[in-house]
């Protein structure tokens, strides 16, 4: 019993002290009177345990002389409970306090958020703030009730209202947008001049200048021109001179490469051969948009799907276009190609077609009708070199379209291929009377056309006669 009591005494005085410290320290006094401790106020800043409150108070007294407690006395009527003293009150509610404090982390904020929603009169809630916890200033602990109903999409509840204060659901907030780079054109830097003389390893020029050399190399074949690449660094540099590479031949070749072509554009050449190869779509825009230059582009054998890349690509040096033998192309797809582009700037008053400067169209092979040669006669008016080889659906009023009174191509055409249209007869031979400037027409392998009727022809031809190599071939000298 004396060793009970003594514990007792010992607690209250340990309670006594550590109050009396935290006061010192802290200064929360309403933490002393008996206030709530969830209710605002400043929080201690440091916790201590009795035992560092106590020796802190009483720095010389043993823990052995800590006086303890006497047990409270037994009346007659039987055993006395105990009341709840003040001590123990404030014990149990810097307990619940310590408690508070292990579960929400001392932040700086903590107290200016109680502060600032103890001022509120309690008519509006924080986004933060769990339910029930909006008047007192406290905070939800981790993985409370509250904060996995605010995750689900409903808003805060004001505690002992009947409802929800704001009860629609909430969307999920929207990802992060990743950084934006900036997109601009990256250029080399200009290339230096080339050098107007060879120097020698002897440390002298060579007598013969730039403007020679040139000439010398003209004379050189592309696999000759290559070989003198190699030899030095100045012959590199002018080898790649664009007079000396008029024309490129990558027909037949199954794939290109990156370096060749880079190499094309390098040396800048006026005619390009694409014919019979696999050069895709987006390798023949790359092309077209670095050769602003380019004359005349052969495209037989090749897909529409690759082709289509003309459709997109300026082109206004273009002279000849080849697109014989294209598999899947029809009056659709010639229509893609022969329209103005759809960005015409605002205020031009006369759209022109892509091949509006085109003097020589291959179109051999190609499932043509007489909608595309309407097309054809307004959107290339200059064409001096049509063929229509092998065309199925070209007959008796495909001619007719192309020698009427109406069309530009009456006065501009001068050479004509129609070889292995089989719908044509002797009747469209008159036709071509109306054409003064034809030089050459080729009505070989036409079935139903007779040889007497070509020679007829032949004799009384505009304005001339023609001379006839070959059966159904009338050639006229100019």
């Amino acid at each position: 019993m004396r060793a009970c009591s003594v514990s007792q005494d010992t607690d209250c005085k340990v309670k006594g002290g550590r109050e009396r410290h935290l006061k010192k320290v802290g200064g929360d006094a309403c933490l002393l009177r008996g206030s709530d401790p969830g209710g605002p106020g400043l929080l201690p800043p440091r916790v201590l345990n009795p035992s560092q409150a106590f020796s802190s108070c009483h720095p010389g007294l043993p823990p052995e002389n800590w006086e303890k407690p006497k047990p409270p006395l037994a009346s007659a009527e039987g055993p006395v409970v105990p009341s709840p003293s003040p001590q123990r009150e404030k014990l149990e509610r810097f307990k619940r306090m310590c408690q508070l404090l292990e579960r929400v982390p001392d932040t700086s904020s903590s107290s200016s958020d109680s502060d600032s929603d103890s001022d509120s009169s309690g008519t509006s809630l924080s986004e933060d703030e769990a339910p029930g916890e909006a008047r007192n200033g406290r905070r939800p602990a981790r993985g409370s009730s509250g904060e996995k109903e605010n995750r689900g999409g409903r808003r805060a509840v004001r505690p002992g209202s009947g409802g929800p204060l704001l009860s629609w659901p909430l969307g999920p907030a929207p990802p992060p947008r990743p950084p934006q780079l900036e997109r601009h054109v990256v250029r080399p830097p200009p290339r230096s001049p080339e050098p107007d003389t060879l120097p020698l390893a002897a440390g002298s020029d060579h007598p013969l200048p730039r403007a020679a050399w040139l000439r010398v190399f003209q004379h050189l074949g592309p696999r000759e021109l290559c070989v003198c690449m190699r030899v030095c660094r100045t012959w590199s540099r002018w080898c790649y001179d664009k007079r000396l590479w008029p024309r490129m031949d990558l027909s037949r070749r199954k794939s290109l490469t990156p370096p060749m072509l880079s190499g094309v554009v390098r040396r800048q050449p006026r005619a390009l051969d694409l014919s019979w190869t696999g050069v895709s779509k987006k390798q023949l825009m790359w092309l077209l948009n670095r050769l602003q230059g380019l004359q005349e582009l052969v495209l037989s054998g090749c897909s529409w799907l690759s082709v289509s890349a003309l459709g997109s690509a300026p082109l206004p040096a273009l002279r000849l276009l080849d697109l014989r033998w294209i598999e899947d192309v029809k009056d659709s797809q010639l229509r893609e190609l022969l329209l103005p582009p759809p960005d015409t700037k605002p205020g031009q008053t006369e759209s022109r077609g892509r091949l509006q400067g085109v003097a020589e169209l291959r179109l051999a092979g190609l499932e043509l009708t007489d909608a595309s040669l309407r097309l054809l006669l307004r959107h290339a008016p200059q064409l001096s070199a049509l063929d229509l080889s092998h065309c199925a659906h070209v007959g008796d009023p495909s001619v007719h379209l192309l020698t009427a009174p109406t069309s530009p191509l009456r006065e501009t055409l001068v050479h004509l291929n129609l070889a292995g249209c089989h719908r044509l007869t002797d009747h469209c031979l008159p036709l071509f009377r109306r054409c003064p400037r034809l030089r050459r027409l080729d009505l070989r392998s036409c079935r139903q056309l007779s040889p007497e009727a070509c020679a007829r022809l032949a004799a009384a031809g505009p304005p001339g006669p023609f001379r006839c190599p070959e059966e159904k071939l009338l050639l006229k000298d100019s």
